[in-house]
């Protein structure tokens, strides 16, 4: 089918389109025939035929529902914006917590509340977790946000599994994104994974790409490492 036929029946809404993995699986996707609408908190930073990007702060409830509101032809949703904070018990940070949480996990939410009920049989949805779920010392916080959002796969994978709708988890080892050099995260410096260097953000827009595709319609509610060996 030409790429021009596939962009207007296969319509990708992705988040943290302006960087890292996020930017990464837009470009994959658009390279791969489909049109794709990105929403992220800070300006495009770029441009194709097949993109067009809303600016929005994903934590914000009431920014959120009003750009959901006027999304329409959505066929997969991509969740992979994302941040990261770091802490020791005896200082971690309410305030941090909240703000992890409603980034991961209330976007997520909302994101497929809003968009899943009105996709046809056969949607997807993949979103960015990290190995971290499993636990690691000093991201207690990042790590309870990014395992609730395994619990939300499984738990939404077999509600829409009658219709053919497939939702996966994606869970990167230490990746090589602008997120490593966060100030913020400092705290915590990534652990290189065994096979000797970080992930690489379009190693993680290939297996999203994948999860996307029909060839991948009987995998569904699997959280899946690409992690060079950080699992074993």
């Amino acid at each position: 089918m030409p790429a021009a036929m596939l962009a207007a029946t296969r319509h990708a809404v992705v988040t943290g389109t302006s960087s890292g993995i996020g930017a990464a699986v837009a470009r994959r996707l658009i390279a791969d025939g489909w049109r794709v609408t990105g929403l992220d908190r800070s300006p495009p930073t770029f441009a194709a035929g097949n993109f067009s990007a809303r600016t929005v702060d994903l934590a914000d409830a009431q920014a959120r529902a009003a750009v959901l509101r006027d999304l329409d032809g959505v066929t997969a949703l991509v969740h992979a914006a994302g941040i990261m904070r770091g802490a020791p018990l005896g200082a971690l940070d309410p305030a941090a917590g909240e703000l992890l949480w409603r980034v991961n996990v209330d976007a997520a939410t909302a994101l497929a509340n809003a968009l899943v009920p009105r996709m046809g049989d056969g949607g997807r949805v993949v979103m960015i977790g990290s190995r971290a779920a499993h636990g690691v010392a000093l991201k207690s916080q990042y790590a309870a946000a990014k395992a609730a959002l395994v619990g939300l796969a499984r738990s939404w994978a077999k509600e829409v599994a009658p219709r053919g709708i497939t939702i996966n988890v994606v869970a990167p080892a230490a990746t090589d994104t602008g997120m490593l050099a966060d100030p913020a995260r400092k705290v915590v410096p990534p652990e290189v994974p065994p096979f000797g260097r970080l992930i690489r953000p379009d190693e993680v827009a290939a297996l999203v790409a994948f999860l996307l595709s029909e060839e991948a319609a009987a995998i569904t509610g699997q959280e899946i490492a690409i992690c060079g060996g950080a699992s074993l």
